[in-house]
């Protein structure tokens, strides 16, 4: 957890790129990103030197980042300077002027050879110094040199926080899922050691380091068995994206939180390259881009069979079902358009989920939890690849709260230790109002047993798949959640609001739709 202390800190160092010249809080964040990347190296190299001390042997080559008494020269320069200058330990204590020559002209060349030599390192290949000026550079070396981060939870903590702060700043959030709402969805698939975890639309990597966190602290074994062991650090995790900016900060994400070799490449999930992963991943995680724009005529052709649209929800609703393996499991961020839709690719994708996969579970979110950067209705969408269908009944939870506020200030609504879908002890009805996501968790475990009998009224309850049919496969809660009438009026003001705001959305659906048919 990022104590007080180590937010002023961060947040000095955050404040000084503002006050500095850096305004966009993504480029913000990609300079960071270097500069902990170049930091890391030097105690890699740090860590190396211990061991040949304790051993008495040389280091290893391949683990000699910065070998002594030779020096480094980019090419097209006259002159090199020692492999030692480059180590932030020493650049560090280095006058403003000179520590900004070396870090521009020598660091940064260094870091665009080094890229290819690892998985994290090939995301730096075209690392760019953009502080503009020495003592910018100095307040951002001083300022991350005095966040104390000696430990794999502290460092991805600190990151964590970082990356908070591009969505909080109400720019580019559309890269980050808030944290609690990437917890709930890794609690309620369960990932486990032997897992092969994929999410198609990376971004920040923060569905990859949930589920690698509850791996961590559910499975403490898998870190200690030789074979799962390596499993977790080479061939556990892939992450996709085509923001070159993200797949760094993702990458660095992941390494702050010790997995060694992740699989985070440069992809466009939904053009003809994914074939190669075709029934490749046992669970897939993803929040995917909605109303993105496409290239159609580069767009795989086998997704295009399944939902013949330029929906990027369909079709990458029609990519998870390609890359899970049968009896893989997926927990995915719909827009609410996915679940009512009423064109042709519509129907056919939620056939196909009712009919030959097994759907699990509709969790629906409050339309403000992607605030501030975007208001859309959205919900949880959860299902099993079976190939031979399964689907009997169908768990649906109405999430109203999910601990902050549903404006653009997203304020915490309870104190830290009970937010989240993990809270130290059972909220009392009051705190339940404030945060459901616990009563999620809990009543999602008891979908096949007692829930089976709750109630339509009630927050969370089961439809039987033959309700789903009769209704075409409308998805939609408000189809099936019922509200106790009037006894006056024989009315309910909240359903027909429900109802209208549903056709709404439903009739700038198929609008879109056509629009997008037209040209």
């Amino acid at each position: 957890m990022v104590t007080g202390e180590l937010k002023r800190q961060i947040d000095a160092v955050w404040n000084g790129f503002w006050s500095g010249g850096i305004s966009n809080p993504l480029e913000v964040m990609e300079q960071l990103t270097y500069l902990l990347f170049v930091k890391a190296l030097d105690e890699q190299q740090t860590l190396a030197e211990n061991k040949a001390n304790r051993t008495h042997e040389p280091i290893l080559a391949e683990d000699d980042i910065f070998p002594d008494g030779q020096e480094f020269r980019p090419e097209g320069r006259a002159e090199g300077r020692p492999y030692g200058d480059l180590r932030w330990s020493r650049f560090k204590n280095r006058p403003a002027a000179e520590m900004f020559d070396i870090v521009e002209n020598y660091v940064f060349p260094f870091l665009q050879q080094r890229a290819g030599e690892s998985s994290h390192a090939k995301h730096m290949r075209d690392a760019r110094l953009t502080i503009p000026t020495p003592a910018l550079l100095q307040k951002a070396v001083d300022g991350l040199d005095a966040v104390e981060m000696a430990d794999r939870d502290t460092k991805g903590d600190v990151y964590e926080y970082m990356l908070s702060k591009i969505a909080t700043a109400g720019q580019n959030g559309q890269f980050r899922t808030p944290r609690h709402i990437i917890e709930l969805m890794v609690e309620m698939t369960a990932p486990q050691p032997d897992d092969v975890i994929c999410d198609p639309a990376s971004g920040t990597c923060g569905f990859l380091v949930g589920a690698g966190e509850y791996i961590r602290r559910e499975h403490p074994g898998a870190l200690t068995n030789d074979r799962q062991q390596q499993h977790f650090h080479n061939g556990m995790f892939s992450g996709y994206d085509f923001d070159n900016t993200m797949l760094r900060i993702g990458s660095m994400n992941m390494q702050l939180h010790g997995v060694q070799n992740p699989n985070i490449g440069y992809r466009d999930s939904l053009a003809e390259d994914h074939a190669g992963d075709v029934e490749a991943y046992s669970l897939i995680l993803a929040n995917p881009p909605f109303a993105g724009s496409l290239d159609y005529e580069g767009t795989a052709k086998d997704l295009l069979q399944v939902a013949r649209t330029k929906k990027t929800e369909l079709l990458f609703l029609s990519l998870f079902l390609r890359l899970l393996k049968p009896g893989g499991r997926a927990a995915v961020i719909v827009p609410d358009g996915v679940l009512f839709g009423s064109t042709k690719a519509h129907k056919k994708l939620r056939r196909i989920l009712v009919e030959d996969q097994k759907l699990d579970g509709i969790v629906s979110l409050p339309a403000g939890v992607f605030k501030p950067y975007a208001g859309v209705s959205t919900a949880i969408l959860l299902f099993t690849k079976t190939n031979s269908g399964g689907t009997d009944l169908v768990w649906f939870y109405d999430l109203q709260a999910d601990g902050y506020s549903l404006d653009d200030k997203r304020t915490p609504l309870l104190d830290e230790d009970r937010l989240g879908a993990i809270a130290n002890r059972l909220l009392t009805e009051t705190e339940h109002e404030r945060n459901n996501l616990p009563d999620v968790l809990a009543r999602w475990h008891k979908r096949d047993g007692s829930e089976i009998k709750r109630e339509p009224t009630e927050q969370s309850f089961c439809v039987p798949r033959v309700d789903i049919v009769a209704n075409d496969y409308d998805l939609s809660i408000n189809r099936y959640k019922e509200v106790i009438f009037d006894e006056v009026t024989h009315q309910s003001p909240i359903l027909i609001i429900d109802e209208l705001l549903t056709l709404e959305a439903e009739i700038q659906s198929d609008l879109h739709e056509l629009r997008t048919v037209l040209g």
